[in-house]
């Protein structure tokens, strides 16, 4: 199947002719289908992209088109892909969201995605299908800047390594899933190792029965990283986590945090970097250490009190005297505190965007949704709810159903907007009582100026609040605040940071935390705003917008074929 394009004029409108006479289309073939592999040592049949995991690289220059051809040979399972961080002007229909923007791709059909990267930087993709990011569909996209163009890196190096950093679980999908939808809950559990880079070791191979885990497997070799003693390399870093929050870092080696989910930031330095499911970063590090001996990079849980070893790959000098494989002299590093919420709060407060690239917000919102965050039960079974409501999504996608005017297929009936603040203990283990189901949405006015405010809340069980990281479909939005305890639309709004804001797709709310954004509702579609943690998102921990769906060009028919739009 192929798609017909849309008019993507006021796209290329925003690019200078310069760029759009060089752009190029970037072509990719990919099939998808089950494959054993051994990323953490341990045999696994995991969801693979022309029999690998991670996939491919997809990599382009600013104005490109990319055009990726998959073919999905899972034999019994439906799938679809999600091109994260690329906002889809002009292709809405190619987000990849089964039940908000396509029908998922059926087993044995072929669907192409067409897009243009029409801004610089460090993204990536994977399934929204089920839970199969989980399981192994996932990979980076890395989109250089026009040459010449006004998004020119405000800063210099002389290489660059990708960093894709996940977590890696031993059950299939299936069981997941299936657990999380039980009566009593069948949690995921912590995972059995953090890949960097798609590799891994479970630490307890040994105790495993003949043939299940083989430690000196290739496909669970240590990544080595390579640098000329001397340079300075950008390390293009992403999570694409389906549970863990993550430190990064490169021991012995400060890192300059300069770029965050596509767009640059005022440069400041860690030892570590937090980073949650769903956010990009790049970091400058110098190699200036001793050359003859190897350094680890170590990734560990932050936020959750840890189940798994640290996930590690290592830092190698160009003509020292070590071998590139050969374990450096000390321990991993540790981390942080997996609990130390003020140590990974700050290090949010302190992202804010470059001085020489800062775009700041609009002075005041038209609209404000207020989004108080919590776990309940529903009909027995554990849910998360926004406002008391818990999502589910349609059997017709809301892109397909609101342009073709099919108003049966989902809830009419908008979520609530704000919740009864006053007065809410957002501390103490709440009944909830009314929380209910439901797939409706929230109806945006074209062009006008939203701000959303994610409140977290104490969870099910006593003194328990996790940190959950948001990803918005289709939008970058500025992070205008993050606070600690309940927000009060009274006051806090008072203290927005409406100067020098980063721009974002995916942010943190910390335990017991708030946190602010706002965007423009500009981009013609329905677009997803839901929790990245994968069982979360599951569990019902999302929510959809619409916006002048009656600009949608016309819709390329591959894109139905389920619920209400079966011929």
């Amino acid at each position: 199947m192929a798609w017909r394009p849309g008019l993507l004029c006021c796209l290329f409108l925003s690019l200078s002719l310069a760029t759009v006479a060089r752009a190029a289309t970037r072509r990719y073939n990919w099939e998808i289908s089950y494959q054993f592999v051994h990323s953490d040592c341990v045999r696994k049949l995991a969801v693979t992209i022309n029999g690998q995991t991670p996939g491919p690289t997809i990599r382009a220059t600013q104005g490109d088109t990319v055009e990726v051809k998959v073919k999905n040979l899972l034999l019994t399972e439906n799938t679809a892909i999600h091109w994260h961080g690329i906002r889809q002007i002009g292709t809405p229909w190619a987000d990849g969201t089964e039940g908000v923007t396509q029908c998922p791709i059926q087993p044995g059909d072929t669907f192409t995605y067409r897009f243009v990267v029409d801004r610089p930087g460090t993204y990536m993709y994977h399934a929204h299908y089920g839970m199969q990011r989980s399981g192994g569909l996932n990979g980076m996209i890395v989109v250089q800047a026009a040459k010449g163009g006004k998004d020119a890196e405000p800063f210099a190096y002389d290489g660059e390594h990708d960093v894709l950093l996940n977590d890696w679980w031993h059950k299939s999908t299936y069981e997941q899933a299936t657990g999380l939808a039980s009566v009593p809950i069948g949690w995921v559990g912590e995972p059995q190792a953090l890949l960097i880079n798609g590799r891994g070791r479970f630490v307890n191979c040994s105790t495993m029965a003949a043939g299940a885990c083989n430690a000196t497997h290739p496909e669970c070799a240590t990544p080595v990283f390579a640098v000329v003693p001397g340079k300075t390399y950008r390390f293009r870093i992403a999570s694409v986590t389906s549970l863990s929050a993550l430190n990064f870092e490169i021991e012995g080696h400060q890192m300059t945090v300069v770029e965050a989910d596509g767009h640059y930031v005022k440069p400041f330095v860690v030892k570590n970097l937090n980073i949650y499911s769903g956010e990009t970063y790049s970091v400058l590090i110098k190699a200036d250490q001793d050359p003859n001996r190897n350094y680890w990079l170590a990734s560990n849980v932050v936020s959750r009190k840890p189940g798994t070893a640290t996930g590690t790959a290592i830092l190698s000098y160009y003509g020292g005297r070590s071998s590139p494989r050969r374990p450096p002299p000390t321990t991993p590093p540790t981390g942080p505190a997996w609990n130390d919420t003020a140590y990974r709060f700050n290090q949010s407060v302190a992202t804010v965007a470059h001085p020489a690239h800062a775009v700041p917000p609009p002075p005041r919102a038209d609209r404000t949704i207020l989004l108080l965050n919590t776990q309940n039960k529903i009909d027995g079974r554990i849910k998360w709810a926004l406002n008391n409501v818990s999502f589910e999504l349609p059997h017709t996608p809301y892109l397909v159903a609101m342009t073709r005017g099919l108003l049966g297929a989902f809830d009419q009936r908008p979520p609530p907007e704000t919740y009864a603040h006053q007065g809410y203990d957002i501390y103490g283990v709440q009944k909830n009582t009314a929380a209910t189901v439901s797939n409706g949405l929230y109806r945006l006015q074209f062009g006008s100026v939203v701000d959303v405010v994610l409140q977290n809340a104490n969870m099910l069980a006593p003194n328990s609040s996790e940190t959950h990281p948001w990803h918005l479909h289709g939008h970058d939005f500025w992070v205008v605040g993050y606070g600690m305890g309940r927000f009060d639309p009274a006051k806090d709004p008072e203290n927005f940071n409406l100067e020098n804001p980063a721009f974002k797709n995916t942010v943190a709310v910390h335990p017991y935390g708030w946190t602010a954004l706002r965007f423009k509702a500009d981009n013609p579609g329905v677009w997803a705003f839901h929790c990245h943690i994968e069982a979360h998102f599951f569990m019902g921990m999302g929510i959809v917008f619409e916006e002048g769906v009656e600009r949608v060009g016309q819709l390329p028919p591959e894109i139905m074929g389920c619920g209400a739009t079966k011929h």
